[in-house]
């Protein structure tokens, strides 16, 4: 956006939160508020006249709920929306409909502006503005900038592997559009499949959610995983949204471990941690694929996995939501190959047929693509 200022819309039918949100975002130089909506019908014509760049959308509205609004917004007009929600059982599953219709991200309501601070609340606002401000709705945008913070060093060592086994895993990261590219990619996979490990950012209210959603759409069996489960072929285990997912393995087996260890790349979890695992513990028996995300994390750690020997996919420029994490990982070396979303489950596959020993009985189903 070079030296424009971010320009936000504020739909929401408290004036206190109106107000609160307008205060916050006017201190920063590099955004403004341009107005502020009580309703989703009289930012209609709002959206017309003074094309925001982002909007902050409440949930619960009279004359038009917030869903519907979003639902209708994203068919006619896609731009980046940061839903305000509450985070009660109901409102949690409401943020997360919100998410799979296209919002980039929440905040919860500002009564936590009094109870956690101003200053952290304020923060949480800001970053995700400026995040969702880069995100690509009609045309590619840069990527935002994210503070480093701790490596994966933080959670376990870097080591070389010594991989006894021949089994298979597929192992995937994604972040800002993740939901529905890993929808596309879980969708086409067989229920004898290798077995999959997912770490996807998002927060812990809405992972088991995801995870059954997932479950009711795929021939495999999708879960939340849980820790020191033994994974299986034809299963898939998503991060929670409160721990770090890694690869583990006992005797024969391979196993989950969660970690609450420190967030790394900003992130618990992480697609680096879980990436690092796979490279100590599986080698070349992984399958690594990086999809749509804000920052760099898995960057480094698909990296490391293709050093490891493992095969790995990174997201093309053109699929992606954000082209940020598959575009780190390319720029460092870490992507054997560049796929459009729409290939990557018929590539994985196709891979895993001509290099499994025995072949696993998909090969019908890759006539169907």
């Amino acid at each position: 956006m070079g030296n424009r200022k971010i320009r936000v819309l504020v739909i929401d039918d408290s004036a206190l939160i109106r107000s609160v949100m307008k205060k916050l975002i006017n201190r920063e130089t590099d955004m403004e508020c341009v107005s502020a909506a009580p309703d989703p019908l009289v930012a209609l014509e709002m959206i017309k006249s003074l094309n925001p760049d982002v909007l902050m959308l409440d949930v619960e509205m009279p004359r038009m709920d917030g869903l519907d609004f979003l639902e209708k917004l994203m068919r006619l007009r896609p731009m980046p929306v940061v839903m305000v929600s509450t985070l009660t059982e109901r409102g949690s599953d409401i943020t997360f409909r919100a998410l799979v219709l296209g919002a980039v991200d929440f905040v919860s309501k500002p009564k936590m502006y009094i109870t956690r601070g101003k200053e952290e609340y304020a923060g949480e606002i800001i970053d995700k503005i400026r995040a969702a401000s880069q995100v690509k709705v009609r045309k590619t945008v840069s990527a935002a900038l994210i503070s480093e913070g701790f490596s994966a060093d933080a959670i376990l060592p870097s080591v070389a592997g010594r991989f006894s086994s021949t089994e298979k895993l597929i192992i995937i990261g994604a972040s800002t559009g993740g939901t529905e590219a890993l929808k596309e990619v879980l969708t086409h996979m067989p229920a004898d499949v290798p077995g999959i490990l997912i770490t996807q950012h998002m927060p812990e209210v809405f992972t088991k959610s995801f995870a059954d959603r997932l479950d009711s759409l795929c021939k495999i069996s999708v879960k939340e995983a849980e820790h020191n489960e033994r994974i299986l072929p034809g299963h898939a285990y998503i991060a929670p949204g409160h721990s770090h997912l890694l690869l583990r393995r006992s005797g024969a087996n391979y196993m989950t471990e969660l970690s609450q260890g420190h967030p790394v790349n900003r992130h618990r979890p992480s697609v680096d941690v879980l990436f690092r695992s796979a490279a100590n513990v599986a080698g070349a028996n992984a399958l690594g694929i990086i999809l749509t995300g804000m920052g760099k994390d898995g960057a480094q750690g698909m990296l490391e996995m293709r050093q490891a020997g493992s095969y790995t996919i990174a997201q093309d420029e053109a699929s992606c939501v954000v082209f940020g994490m598959p575009r780190e990982a390319i720029a460092v070396g870490g992507a054997c190959e560049v796929i459009p979303l729409q290939g990557i489950a018929r590539h994985t596959l196709d891979y895993l047929a001509r290099y499994n020993e025995k072949p696993i009985g998909f090969k019908g189903l890759l006539d169907k693509f």
